[in-house]
Parts: C-alpha cells; structure tokens; sequence
C-alpha cells in the first residue's frame, strides 16, 4: 500500500511538471476546453497528492507549513469570489452593491441575486483562480528535496525553450497559421502557441528568470585567476552542464528580441538589473561571477547575438512609440476607472470586464476589450479595492520571501532560485501595467510556480530527509523522497 502511495506521489510530481510543458501549446489554454483540461489536470495532481498522504507516503513539507500566510490569503482570496457568485437576497444586494442591484433588477427583480453582474462568468473565473490557487500550494507539497526542485526548475525552462525555438522558426520562415481557427501572424513577430507575442514575452521573461537563477546557483567565484587559467576555465564551463545551459538561454533570449514586444524586452532588462542590484546589496556571499554574468547576459545576449536578430528593429520600436500609441493602451484603462466608482467593494465580478466595459469606455474606444490593457485595473474593477488588495499582499510576501531568501541563505541552488523569482517577479510586475500576462491561463499558472518558488528558496531544506515517514524512504530509497542530490 505505502509502495503504491509512493507511486502516486511521483506520479503526481511528473504530471504537474507535464502540464507546464502543456500550458502554452494550446493557445495559452485561452480557450475555454484548454483551459478546462488544464484546471482538470490540475486537480488530478491534488487528488493524487492527497492519496499518497492518505497513505503516508507523503505529508506537509516545512516549506509549505512556513507559507500559511500566503495560504491563507489565496483561502480568503476564493472566499471572496464565492461571495460574489454565491446568490444572496436582494435586499443584501441592493446595501452591499447597489449597481449590481439595479442591473439584476432589470431582468425581473428575482428573490434573490448576485454580487456579480454574471455570476456564470464569475463562478469560471471563481474555478480557474481554484486552480492557480492549487498550483501554488501542490508546488510547496510536491517540492520536497533539492532534486525536486532542480527538475522543476528545468521543466519550466524547458517550457520556455520549446515556446522559444517554435516561435523564432515559425518568424523566421515567414509562416502566418491559422490554429484552432485563430490566426498568429509569425512573420511579422515570434508569436510561439500565444496569438498575441506579448503573452510569449511575458512567458518568457518567468522562464528565462527561472533559466538565469538555475545559471547563477552553478557560479563559484575561483578568484584571481591568469589569462591560461581564465581561457581553461572557460573551456570547462563549455564542456560542462553550464554550457548548454548558457545556450539555452541565449535561444531564449533571442526569441524575446524577436516578439518586438517592446514592454517585454524592457521588463525582461529591468527585471535582470533589479534582482542583480538586490541580490549584491543584500547577499553576504554573492560571487565575483555572479557579476560578469549578469553583464554577460545584456552584453553578449543582446547587444551581439541579438542584433543578429533584429533587436534594432525593438529598439526602433520603443523609440518610435508615439503617444497614440500611449493612449491606445492607457486611455481604455482610464475609463475603467469609471467602474471602480460604481463597484468599489466587490467590483463587477471575477471574469466580468467584457460585460461590464462597453458602458462605461468613451466613444473614441471603439475596439471590444475582452481584457483591458493592465492587469491592475481588470483585477480592481472585477474584485473592488479587497480583492485586489489580497491578491497584492499574495505576490509581495512571496516576493520578499525569495529577497530574505538572497540575504540570508548560503546555499547556492536556494540563492540562484531566489535571484530567478525576484528577477520574474519585478519583470512581470512591470509589464502587467500595459498588458494582461495573468489573464492567459498559462501564463496565470505558471506565475503562481513562480511565487512557489520564492518560499521554497527560503525554506526548502538543503541536507537531510524531509519529514516522511522512514518506512516509505526505505522502501523508495532511489526515489526524489530520500535526500536530494
């Protein structure tokens, strides 16, 4: 029995690291089936986690038990859509958000009502943000050992490549598809699975950061060295699992340059220069190598290999941005301010934006906005002012997780982990203020494996067994539950 547990903890490792891979391939699993497989998938890894602790080959990690408080918060995060989804008396309605009242009026006055304007919509939002939820929790569940989490590390970089080298063929044969009855226009930019190649760049600014981290927990600092020894040590680092990591993230790099997403390759650079200001103020043991990487990275990656690949072509595009340009993202986001003031508490509902814009944009707003251009705003109009006041505290306590992470830590791989989500976590942040990166389901996915990772650079334990019973190390001793490598 504990045998058949252990399997279905491992199973439920390797599917979660599966569906990473998967996420983006179907158009970001921004369709309503892809995004339904997704949440499905999900869930089954929790059943399947569940099952291994039912029994006993498995049970709560000391990371996950440290990250309670930002448990806690994603809990109080889903009570808070239930309440908007859940029916209620109109009466209730009516006092806690009279616009919602006065809509759901129109279609009869029923004995009851919702917070939302479309509890439909809001209880599929109310699912998928189940599933991010979950995401985060099974990442600090499954994560038990330094092996875990370097595979782990490498599925999201391996999602990243995949995403990357497909997008920049299909640019650069000049292949426009239609896929799923969605055009992508790949020759005019590396789209990868997304149809927008903003969402590939937001992607890859998290799998690139991941891919940075996995690069700098492998740096030493040998000291003074002679240009023999400098030239041999270089031979090394080709010749060793350094190497091709080095690689990969220079196709990666390359992709990014090649979306022309101009907030995305400005996110990606700010992003690298604030974990690196970050990580050698705070580090006590930050190396003399993790700085000629870091410059490496903007040196080598962009002003050479990239313009090979056209990131004149970006600069030119962020040079020649104009200030239509500005308002064609800014002013939408303006007007939907106008909803806060109607829906302050409880917003419009989780997953409502569409139904709720078209009142209140002006009439120079004449495309449909599904999403408007800023994840802040959508979140703040569907959720009111608590909704997106619990989903901030989520990301910052995560976030200056993996900081404490970076000044008190000596392990490299915790250290290197760290750098990768402070640097995913600020570029992200940055270009959400023009995008709408955690609309995408994959990119909403794997931006909560992302916050994961910050706690388990902080507590996740660098020798010794975790906390499993002794019985099911033995019996899976050549198993991820026995000491990580």
């Amino acid at each position: 029995m504990r045998r058949l547990a252990g399997g279905l903890e491992q199973a439920a490792f390797w599917l979660f690291a599966a569906l990473i891979v998967w996420a983006p391939i179907p158009l970001g699993s921004n369709r309503p089936w892809a995004w339904a497989l997704l949440e499905v998938g999900i869930y089954l890894v929790g059943v399947l986690w569940l099952a291994a602790v039912a029994g006993r080959a498995a049970d709560v990690p000391p990371a996950m038990r440290a990250a309670w408080p930002a448990l806690l918060l994603f809990a109080l995060w889903l009570g808070w859509l239930a309440v908007q989804w859940i029916p209620l008396p109109t009466a209730w309605v009516a006092a806690l958000s009279p616009r919602a009242a006065e809509l759901h009026a129109l279609a009869g006055g029923p004995a009851s009502a919702t917070l939302s304007i479309d509890p439909h919509a809001t209880k599929v939002f109310w699912l998928k943000s189940l599933a991010w939820a979950l995401a985060f929790a099974l990442t600090l569940a499954l994560v038990r050992t330094r092996r875990r989490l370097v595979w782990l590390c490498s599925v999201i970089v391996a999602a990243g490549l995949i995403q990357a080298i497909y997008g920049a063929l299909m640019h650069l044969s000049g292949t426009n598809l239609v896929v799923l009855d969605t055009p992508i226009a790949h020759a005019s930019q590396a789209s990868g699975f997304f149809v927008n190649r903003n969402h590939l760049a937001g992607m890859l600014e998290m799998t690139l950061a991941v891919g940075v981290g996995l690069m700098i927990a492998q740096l030493d600092d040998p000291g003074p060295r002679s240009w023999k020894q400098f030239l041999r040590d270089a031979a090394r680092v080709v010749l060793s699992r350094k190497g091709p990591l080095r690689i990969l993230l220079i196709v990666m790099v390359v992709a990014l340059v090649m979306t022309r997403s101009r907030m995305g390759n400005t996110a990606f650079f700010v992003g690298l220069l604030v974990a690196g200001v970050i990580a050698l103020a705070l580090s006590r043991h930050a190396t003399r190598s993790t700085v000629v990487f870091i410059a490496s990275l903007i040196v080598i990656d962009v002003f050479i290999i990239g313009a090979w690949f056209g990131v004149d072509r970006t600069i030119q595009r962020i040079e020649q941005t104009t200030a239509g340009d500005v308002r064609e993202r800014v002013d939408p986001a303006i007007y939907a301010v106008k909803i806060l003031d109607d829906y302050p508490l409880f917003g419009t509902g989780g997953g409502t934006f569409y139904n709720a814009y078209p009142r209140y944009r002006g009439a120079d707003i004449l495309p449909y906005y599904d999403h408007v251009h800023n994840d802040y705003m959508q979140m703040a109009t569907e959720t009111g002012f608590p909704g997106i006041l619990l989903l901030g505290a989520i990301v910052l306590l995560s976030f200056f997780a993996a900081v404490l992470a970076l000044s008190r830590r000596r392990d490299p791989l915790a250290r290197g982990v760290a750098f990768g989500v402070v640097m995913g976590v600020t570029a992200l942040a940055i270009h959400s203020t023009v995008d709408f990166n955690l609309q995408i389901p994959a990119n909403a996915f794997l931006f909560c494996v992302l916050l994961a990772l910050g706690w388990l650079a902080l507590f996740l334990e660098r020798r010794g067994q975790t906390p499993v019973d002794k019985s099911v190390s033995e019996v899976q001793q050549a198993g991820d539950l026995s000491t990580g490598v």
